[in-house]
């Protein structure tokens, strides 16, 4: 046996970073500890104004668990939700609707190796709110009751989410972890753990993991938002300094130690999954503490790596590329070991193509190394982005700001301001030349490696010695320099001459200006100071899937190709290298009833910004080679759609509740093979250079400035005069007296079942459609308190209203679960029997507002960011009820009486209106 190198657990009573690094921590956060050892760190922060985030960290997780443990670290994290000394069972949930918070996105948590986090993103800072978020972490700390009924109960909603994680993604994950960090605890501690212990294990085992891990000494409490950081200092204080270990402190469990060892080849199958070939190298965990000279060697490895990932994506890029896609990434691997990664996609048998590219394109960076130019490229996107970063810190959200303190503490990194990391940065590039960054790679591909793991369906003829022989060819052939790297220049400048304003007027109550160009092209200007040095744009096309024929098969699905097709003028590659110094995206989809462009930038590239988007609303391209290597994805992927019944549902949902038509649906492998680059062309060219033009401009930007700018780009455009769609008539599909079924192939014990039904649009009758989101809302709530929690039957049952702003009359509210297969009947019953109930009495003034309130502050919170600005000013020149929706977006939820809720559920929640969908194992739909 080889060496062995040591990796690390996390030992109690940590203290924070920066009492022992170079770097500073972000002023203005309060850092302090307990005298029982509890970390805590609170932040004044006012965006958005009058809302906080509580996260809550026990820096211990699935690693901790015994043997006989495996999975209760994440059962002991469901088990915060069901009773503690002072919360009755059931109870936890319910006092955070009344509090306006939704289960789910306001209220969450998740188990991970080595941490388990609690989360609540608080609507309201009262001392009321507060307090009780508080006071609920408090009781997760030591307080849970852990009874033996709630456990048994809750054992079926984790066997439910054990399935909704195995897909074949999760699984080829699984597969390369045990590959690479072989001989180590990790790969034995999957958070989800075994079935059978989560099936049997007595409730002692978990209270056993709840007293000798959750102790003050691992724990670490955040408070982020619109707060005074003294009273929070002084309740986290009343409130925790009492808390006791409940023993000993347990010793750390041996994780292993890295092995070093050489070059190797591993087959990992996965029936479902699409081929990967990755290629990697490991090196032992660096636990030192976090300092300027650490982040400097990493960010030149992440420089020299951004180059390598950069030139293989141009790889996949060419006409007749050696793969579909490719990556490259270097990480710090569950505190074991750090991993270098270079993978490709390929089609099934083209792996060693794929493999050849990738091996012999990182042996070419290792022997010729890095040219100075392609350094300066990443130097100077690395810094647009961590200046706009800079730009916009003072309206950082409380969330991404929590989040991320959550993230430096399971890191153990010092919590840097955003105006820090640039200063940092700066100073880390300074002088920075090619050999440096040769060196940095040299230190990445000198690890443990490479270990080549080929990731398949089926396994290759001549299994890993096939894949072994393949690399050996592969590795014989001696690599030449690359090409010099050549600079590209952005052509798109000037459109014309700048467009007239021929109308100009106000939403003067919402601070919307609306103006009309003399070529028809419309502009939303929305001037906002939600946050700082950020500009959203978006720009709205013709009238999307409405302007398409609904009697033939049609290729919508190559809408993906847009983006990377380019401009006529320059391709994708060139146009990211010439505008490496600017920020500014690209993003595209085809919409309901528009073909939709956006971008996000900074107020001094909001001029590039909107040269990018009407470059490719006038003069795009169509590479056949983008085309080709898209549809190679779509085919690769067919099987993982099938694989999972979340995956058959995310598949063919859309096409069966838009009643099979064409322009929703997925492609099947006849319909993919049969679509040329032609019939991409032909497809968008026309509506997306033809269409009427709408532009949403919102942020940090001034009315006349947005408007300025227009007219330079838009406005200087041809005439496009607005039309009518061509097929505006859309169905939802009529009842069903048996559910339409599909299969997929995983496992036997998996299932999938969908009610839908019609209820409407969103802008023909806005007080409905507010009393039909509630409903909705309610409805979700009895099916998560009846099937998830009563019955543990699913993880994660999902209820929504989806009602069309462009469709008239189209709209539908929806319940879905995943569960098992004997337990789909259950769930239409149940369905149909909360239908029933609702139309027949009055729901309470508690449920009604345990719906409302969640609702009404999850709007609120939307408000406060430009993005719900963005998305809900689109044709409000045209349809002036969009404006109404939002001037009403509050009050109309607040209006909604439980008799209103009654009358909807009469009107349309009736069970012979029902649409039933279910999606069963092959096997079971045979016996059937």
């Amino acid at each position: 046996m080889g060496a062995t190198l040591p990796a690390r657990a996390e030992a109690p009573s940590v203290s924070w970073p920066q009492t022992a690094s170079d770097l500073q921590a972000e002023s203005g956060i309060r850092f302090g500890t307990l005298s029982n050892g509890m970390r805590f760190a609170v932040m004044h922060n006012a965006t958005p104004a009058g809302q906080a985030a509580i996260r809550f960290r026990i820096g211990s997780g699935s690693l901790e668990e015994d043997d006989s443990q495996q999975g209760l670290a994440h059962f002991l994290e469901h088990m915060a939700f069901k009773g503690s000394t002072h919360v009755a069972e059931g109870e936890m949930v319910r006092i955070l609707q009344r509090k306006g918070l939704a289960f789910g996105p306001d209220t969450n948590a998740h188990t991970s190796y080595d941490e388990t986090v609690y989360a609540l993103d608080l609507p309201e800072v009262d001392a009321e709110t507060v307090s009780t978020g508080l006071m609920l972490m408090r009781e997760t700390a030591s307080e849970l009751k852990l009874d033996a009924g709630a456990f048994d109960r809750e054992r079926g909603v984790i066997l439910s989410e054990e399935r909704l994680r195995d897909t074949p993604q999760y699984r080829g994950m699984i597969g390369l972890i045990n590959v690479l960090l072989a001989g180590l605890r990790v790969p034995q501690r999957p958070p989800i753990g075994k079935t059978d212990i989560i099936s049997h294990a007595p409730v002692d085992l978990v209270r056993d993991y709840y007293r000798a891990n959750y102790r003050p000494d691992r724990a670490t409490l955040m408070v982020v938002g619109d707060v005074d950081p003294d009273a929070i200092e002084a309740e986290i204080r009343q409130r925790f300094d009492d808390w006791k270990p409940a023993g000993p402190v347990k010793p750390e469990p041996d994780v292993g130690a890295l092995k070093q060892q050489g070059p190797g080849t591993d087959v990992v199958t996965v029936p479902g999954a699409s081929t990967r070939v990755q290629v990697a190298w490991t090196r032992p965990y660096d636990a030192s503490a976090d300092n300027f000279a650490k982040r400097r060697a990493q960010t030149i490895e992440d420089i020299g790596l951004s180059v390598l990932k950069r030139r293989v994506g141009a790889m996949a890029r060419r006409a007749n590329a050696p793969f579909i896609s490719a990556e490259v990434a270097s990480q710090d691997l569950y505190d074991s070991a750090r991993i270098a990664l270079i993978a490709a996609d390929s089609e099934p048998g083209k792996w060693q193509t794929a493999l050849a590219a990738i091996d012999q394109e990182q042996r070419r960076i290792a022997q010729f190394g890095v040219e100075q130019a392609e350094i300066d490229r990443e130097i100077l996107e690395y810094r647009s982005l961590l200046q706009a970063a800079a730009g916009g810190a003072a309206t950082r959200t409380s969330t991404d700001i929590a989040n991320t303190l959550a993230q430096s503490v399971d890191d153990n990194k010092v919590f840097t301001s955003p105006a820090d990391d640039l200063a940092l940065f700066e100073r880390m590039v300074k002088g920075l030349t090619a050999e440096e960054v040769n060196q940095a790679l040299h230190t990445v591909f000198s690890g443990n490696g490479p270990r080549l793991v080929l990731q398949t369906a089926q396994a290759p003829e001549g299994g890993a010695d096939a894949v072994a022989k393949a690399y050996a060819a592969s590795r014989a052939v001696p690599v030449t320099a690359p090409p010099k790297a050549v600079a590209a220049v952005w052509p798109y400048i000037h459109f014309g001459n700048p467009g007239t304003v021929v109308e100009r007027r106000g939403a003067d109550d919402l601070g919307v200006t609306m103006v009309r160009f003399a070529n028809d092209v419309r502009l939303n200007v929305k001037p906002t100071k939600l946050r700082a040095n950020e500009v959203l744009v978006r720009v709205d096309i013709g009238h999307g899937r409405l302007d398409l024929p609904k009697d033939r098969p049609l290729s919508t699905w190559t809408a993906q190709a847009v983006e990377l097709s380019g401009l006529k003028g320059i391709d994708y590659e060139d146009m990211q290298k010439a505008l490496a110094a600017n920020v500014a995206s690209i993003d595209f989809s085809l919409e309901d009833a528009s073909f939709k462009f956006e971008g996000r930038t900074r107020p001094e590239d909001l001029a590039t910004q909107l040269q990018v988007l009407a470059a490719y609303s006038s003069d795009p391209a169509y590479r056949p080679e983008v085309f080709a290597r898209l549809q190679q994805a779509y085919l690769n992927n067919l099987d993982q759609y099938a694989a999972t019944p979340s995956s058959v549902v995310s598949r063919d949902f859309q096409g069966l509740v838009h009643a099979d038509d064409p322009r929703w649906a997925f492609p099947d492998r006849e319909q993919l093979l049969a679509t040329k680059p032609g019939d991409f062309e032909a497809l968008f060219h026309d509506p997306i250079t033809r269409g009427a033009i709408e532009v949403t401009v919102v942020g940090d930007v001034t009315a006349d400035d947005a408007i300025r700018l227009v007219s330079q780009t838009f406005g200087a455009l041809p005439a496009r005069p607005d039309g009518a769609s061509v097929n505006a008539v859309v169905q939802f599909p009529p009842p069903v007296t048996q559910p339409v079924l599909r299969t997929h192939t995983g496992r036997a014990d998996n299932a999938a079942a969908v009610m839908a039904v019609p209820v409407g649009d969103m802008l023909s009758d806005l007080p409905r459609a507010f009393a039909v989101d509630l409903a909705g809302q309610i409805f979700e709530n009895r099916l998560i308190d009846q099937f998830r929690i009563a019955e543990g039957a699913t993880y994660s049952p999902q209820g929504d209203v989806s009602l069309s702003k462009s469709i008239p009359g189209y709209g539908f509210a929806y319940a879905y679960v995943e569960t098992t297969p004997a337990k789909v009947d259950r769930f239409f019953a149940l369905v149909d029997k909360i239908a029933t109930d609702l139309a027949a009495t009055d729901v309470s003034p508690d449920e009604l507002a345990r719906a409302r309130e969640p609702t009404i502050e999850t709007v609120k919170h939307q408000q406060e960011g430009n993005e719900y600005w963005l998305q809900n000013l689109r044709g409000v020149q045209t349809d002036p009820r969009r404006l109404d929706l939002i001037r009403q977006n509050l009050t109309g939820y607040e209006k909604v009486t439980a008799q209103d809720i009654r009358t909807i559920a009469a009107t349309y929640f009736r069970p012979e209106k029902f649409w039933k969908f279910e999606v069963l194992p092959s096997s079971v739909a045979a016996v059937r």
